[in-house]
């Protein structure tokens, strides 16, 4: 069967496959369906033609597979935010650990028996800290309106989530499951108080308007709260009224932020800030360290799922007294310090400015003086000076972006040899090819698989490698 676009065709689905989409096989050719689930049978539409497979839209489910389940938010067929509703948790979390096995096998070339069953989150609901919501003048419109034959107004206040794939339309939520149950109540309050007082949504192709984005924030281990509102224009009248019916209806909110974003940038990070309530920032606790938490200041997500994947982490490393620490991408410094004890010295090396001022930031409110951090690009500056300077490293940790660790950098470890290393990765493929590399130098003891977003496909992994003898 040829399988040309804009045919329909009827398939099995047999396996989760990438970006978390059905696998079926037509004379052996790989179709992926989105919001499928092995052991569905489904109509589906050719959407996209490639040399070695296709792609396609879910057009009707014929027959259920067991493992689907009904949505818990209306949104999730349509919404890009959480994309395994139809999936029980148990169920998402193996496939995901399927998914980091099969890249350490396929791409890594090696034994997939070092990957061990993921570890799983005690929420599967409202577990983020943090969600941004976009505010726009044109809404997505339904499967339903997209059909008629009637004309359809897209023009609104809309607030919620980008819709998948359009930078300049927005899913216009009625509920949200991601955060605390209060962080979408604050939204919906945001957005009927706008419409009430004729505040202008953003207009992102007319570049007009006034409101862009609600932030929010929550702590998990202290009552702290924050509402970050990013507007295009700056007009504190305007958010002195917002702040105080906001304080009137939800009073545990801790701290109100405005972020002006004057730009035609879509980022929700302002050119500007004005601390409209409380001191601007909210506390929260990973381990026994604390860290002061601003709007727009990376930290980890799930908080919870994060002192799981660090706990991995520092076992992994198996530290001892007198251990001289490198880690590498370190970011805002949290892993950083949960690995500054008992070590003598930690060196955390960041490319961002703005991220390792706030490790160095956190370090000195922690009162931890065997850290430095040092800012450059990853491949420039983790040199032999460096090493000369603070000493070779007993174990390192690697936490790179999705794309991995740069080629040099890799080729630095292995010429270092250091006894320990712990790679920590938000992407299971880009890990397996450095793996592969390592693993002429070390041995790749461990992979454990930690879920830090459930709902979603994405897997985060640590492995654990040893310097051969």
């Amino acid at each position: 069967m040829a399988l040309k676009k804009g045919q329909e065709v009827e398939l099995d689905i047999i396996d989760a496959a990438f970006k978390g989409k059905g696998l079926a096989k037509v004379d052996g050719l790989a179709v992926f369906v989105p919001g499928t689930t092995p052991g569905d049978k489904v109509m589906a539409r050719i959407i996209k033609k490639k040399k070695k497979y296709r792609e396609a839209k879910l057009l009707e489910i014929l027959e259920p597979s067991p493992h689907r389940i009904e949505p818990k938010c209306g949104h999730a067929k349509v919404c890009g935010g959480c994309s395994w509703q139809h999936i029980p948790y148990a169920k998402q979390l193996e496939y995901k650990t399927e998914q980091v096995r099969d890249h350490i096998e396929r791409i890594g070339h090696l034994d997939g028996s070092i990957v061990k069953d993921g570890v799983g989150a005690d929420e599967e609901f409202y577990y983020r800290n943090k969600m941004e919501y976009s505010i726009s003048s044109r809404r997505w419109l339904t499967e339903e309106e997209i059909r008629s034959d009637e004309f359809v107004d897209d023009s609104a206040f809309a607030a919620g989530l980008h819709a998948p794939g359009r930078f300049d339309k927005i899913l216009n939520l009625k509920e949200c499951h991601l955060q605390v149950p209060e962080s979408f109540q604050i939204l919906d309050f945001v957005r009927g108080w706008c419409i009430e007082q004729d505040i202008e949504p953003y207009d992102t192709m007319e570049n007009t308007g006034f409101m862009r984005n609600v932030m929010i924030r929550n702590s998990h281990h202290t009552d702290d709260f924050m509402v970050n509102l990013v507007t295009y224009q700056d007009d504190q009248d305007v958010m002195e009224k917002l702040k105080n019916a906001l304080l009137a209806e939800f009073p545990f909110i801790t701290t109100i932020v405005n972020n002006v974003n004057d730009t035609k940038s879509p980022t929700a990070e302002g050119r500007y800030q004005t601390v409209l309530h409380g001191p601007g920032f909210i506390v929260d606790n990973i381990g026994k360290f604390s860290f002061k938490i601003h709007p727009n200041a990376f930290f980890q997500t799930n908080t919870a799922q994060a002192e799981k994947l660090y706990e991995i982490a520092r076992n992994y490393a198996e530290l001892e007294d007198g251990d001289i620490v490198y880690d590498l991408y370190c970011g805002v410094g949290t892993l950083s310090l949960f690995m500054s004890d008992p070590a003598k010295h930690v060196v955390g090396i960041e490319l961002v400015d703005v991220a390792v001022e706030n490790a160095r930031f956190n370090a000195k409110e922690n009162n931890v003086d065997n850290v430095s951090f040092i800012k450059g690009d990853m491949k420039d500056v983790f040199t032999q000076d460096v090493v000369d300077e603070y000493g070779a490293p007993n174990v390192l940790i690697t936490d790179p972006p999705r794309a991995g660790m740069h080629p040099d950098v890799v080729e630095r470890l292995m010429e270092l040899k250091v006894p320990r290393i712990v790679y920590v990765s938000c992407n299971s493929s880009t890990m397996a090819r450095d793996l592969k590399e390592l693993n002429a130098v070390y041995e790749i003891e461990e992979v454990q698989p930690v879920d830090m977003f459930p709902q979603t496909y994405h897997i985060e992994a640590v492995a654990k490698l040893r310097l051969r003898d």
